[in-house]
């Protein structure tokens, strides 16, 4: 394989508030909030359900990015401590000095009565943290997404929403410590950037970050049967619920070339490490119809933490972004070593648990082909609104001809053991004319493509019922576009 084989270093180094740490023993099942609670006694951040979904736990976690150095809330019970090399984490404890005024963020929180039991207020304090810092005078949409992934389990939510507004009245960002800092936390940070290959232990399981792509490429061929970590928002909850382990494991979310965004006119393409929130710009612009769907996605600090080659490449038959990439064709490269192979997404979904990468393989980038002239729709059917796991989802692309159906494209999740494509709904589309009558053709079809589960998500019966729904639904909702086509 090309290049030299990096440094190796033999502990973990990042800043935790204002001191660097270099903590002993470090195993590939540490999460970073009982490191905090348990070892350094910063007791603010909570546990409430060890599986990234109330919020409790939340910190900040600041990192390099593109020349500069970014912030994001993220979930402490399911963040591993070895994913943090290089990196500043920042507590609810280091807000404010413990014998001076509150943080304004806190302050207002206080004067609105946003507090009730407490439990969740350090959490809710942190993501509200993390917004103002972006944005002093965020709307209520805003504020609201910056929540998604915090609870208060004594619905306290429109004292919070009011502090969150009013927070900017008792102190401007700019005069923040974190923010005075920036330029100083940089520096410190580029100084811990050795360029390393990274092994930990703890005595019983091993961690390695890899120094970069190549290097991962030939730890993983050392190692073929490692757990690749990229967010851990799937791999956290394999700790803390199932308690597997995941040793020998490979961390890859600090790896600056996987997490490379190119945009050119024929095509997205986002290295497998890219986040939500990394991606969204790029996405956005591109296809505008995943504007509502993408923040749909987890809570604010999953979308931070998790990646889109994660989901991809853990195979689950209810990941959110499977269904709309493969409505719009999107394909994969594989890397073993320095052999790469491309395949369509759809082909890489197997079976369940079964995935087409052989042992040592992993997902390099994903590509997104542009679709002009399409027409797309994308929805997450779920229990509750946000921060929820997808009972249906489900992804449509048409190219029509003269207001005829050239091509479909349909894509569903939860409907089936892999995320998979309707092809009888599909074939029911093509050739036709667009619109109610196709498309009441097409959801009547959906019972030859599924088959699916009742589990405590939906019921069998539910879920072929909405995935037909969405076919009509989405004739309704392009009824006046598809007149246009016609006219054009």
């Amino acid at each position: 394989m090309a290049g030299i084989r990096p440094e190796i270093r033999r502990e973990l180094r990042f800043i935790l508030n204002d001191r660097e740490v270099a903590p002993g023993q470090v195993g590939p099942c540490d999460t970073l909030l009982d490191w905090i609670r348990l070892d350094r006694r910063l007791k603010g951040s909570k546990e409430g359900c060890a599986e990234g979904d109330c919020g409790a736990c939340t910190v900040l976690v600041g990192r390099l990015h593109r020349g500069g150095l970014r912030y994001e809330s993220v979930n402490a019970c399911i963040r591993l401590l070895a994913s943090l090399d290089g990196c500043h984490v920042v507590t609810v404890e280091h807000l404010a000095p413990r014998d001076g005024p509150l943080h304004p963020v806190q302050q207002a929180l206080v004067d609105h009565h946003g507090s009730q039991c407490g439990f969740c207020t350090p959490g809710f304090v942190m993501s509200l943290y993390a917004l103002w810092m972006q944005d002093p005078n965020p709307s209520v949409d805003a504020i609201e997404t910056a929540i998604q992934g915090n609870l208060c389990r004594c619905t306290g939510y429109g004292p919070i929403v009011k502090a969150a507004g009013a927070a900017s009245q008792l102190g401007d960002p700019s005069n923040d410590a974190l923010v005075r800092a920036r330029a100083e936390m940089t520096a410190r940070l580029e100084a811990l950037a050795d360029g390393a290959r990274v092994e930990l232990t703890d005595g019983t399981g091993r961690a390695v970050l890899p120094a970069d792509t190549d290097d991962l490429a030939a730890v993983l061929e050392a190692a073929p049967g490692a757990t690749v970590v990229a967010g851990s928002t799937d791999v956290g909850l394999w700790i803390t619920k199932h308690m597997r382990d995941i040793s020998p494991a490979v961390f890859i979310g600090h790896i600056a070339g996987l997490k490379g965004i190119e945009v050119t006119e024929d095509a997205i393409t986002l290295g497998a490490g890219v986040t939500y929130t990394e991606a969204e710009t790029a996405l956005l612009e591109a296809f505008p119809h995943l504007s509502a769907f993408w923040p749909r996605i987890g809570g604010w600090q999953v979308r931070n933490m998790g990646t889109i080659g994660g989901n991809i490449a853990n195979g689950s038959p209810i990941g959110d972004s499977p269904p709309v990439l493969i409505a719009l064709n999107a394909e994969i490269t594989l890397r073993k070593g320095d052999t790469r192979r491309v395949l369509p997404i759809e082909s890489f979904f197997i079976a369940y648990g079964k995935q087409d990468r052989a042992p040592g393989e992993f997902v390099e980038s994903i590509r997104i082909p542009r679709r002009p002239g399409w027409l797309h729709g994308a929805w997450k059917i779920t229990k509750r609104r946000d921060e929820d796991i997808s009972a249906v989802c489900c992804a449509i692309s048409l190219r029509l001809d003269g207001g005829t159906v050239a091509e479909a494209r349909i894509a569903y999740g939860g409907m089936a053991a892999t995320p998979k494509r309707a092809s009888h709904a599909e074939a029911a589309l093509t050739g036709a004319e667009w619109g109610v009558e196709a498309a009441e053709t097409a959801a009547l079809a959906i019972a030859d493509d599924f088959a699916p589960l009742t589990d405590w998500r939906a019921s069998a019966g539910y879920r072929g019922l909405v995935a037909a729904n969405l076919i009509r639904r989405f004739a309704l909702e392009t009824a006046g576009l598809d007149a246009q086509l016609k006219r054009a």
